[in-house]
C-alpha cells in the first residue's frame, strides 16, 4: 500500500505543528496527510485517464485541503504562509 503506517509518522513529524509522530489532529499535520493523498492520485490519474471515480475523490481531497488552509491562514498567517512554502502548494 502507498500510505504505510511509517510513512503518515514522518509526515506527522515533519509537518505537525508538536513536532512528534502523535501529532495527528493539527491543520498542519493534515493539511500535509491531504497533500501526499493529492499528489499520488495525480500520479495514478496520469496512467489511467478514464477513473473517473478516483478523479472524484481527488477533487474531494482537495476541497478539504482548501478549507483547511482557509481556516489556517484566517487564524495563523505566519503557519499558513511557512507550510505553503514547504509544501509547494499554489495559493
Amino acid at each position: 500500500m502507498y500510505l504505510t503506517s511509517e510513512v503518515k509518522t514522518e509526515l506527522f513529524k515533519k509537518h505537525g505543528v508538536v513536532k512528534s509522530d502523535k501529532d495527528t489532529g493539527s491543520p498542519e499535520s493534515q493539511i500535509a496527510l491531504f497533500t501526499f493523498r493529492i499528489n499520488s492520485i495525480n500520479e495514478h490519474l496520469k496512467v489511467f485517464k478514464k477513473d473517473h471515480h478516483s478523479r472524484q475523490g481527488l477533487l474531494k481531497l482537495v476541497g478539504k485541503r482548501k478549507r483547511l488552509l482557509t481556516y489556517l491562514q484566517n487564524n495563523d498567517i505566519a503557519r499558513y504562509r511557512h507550510l505553503i512554502a514547504e509544501l509547494g502548494i499554489r495559493k
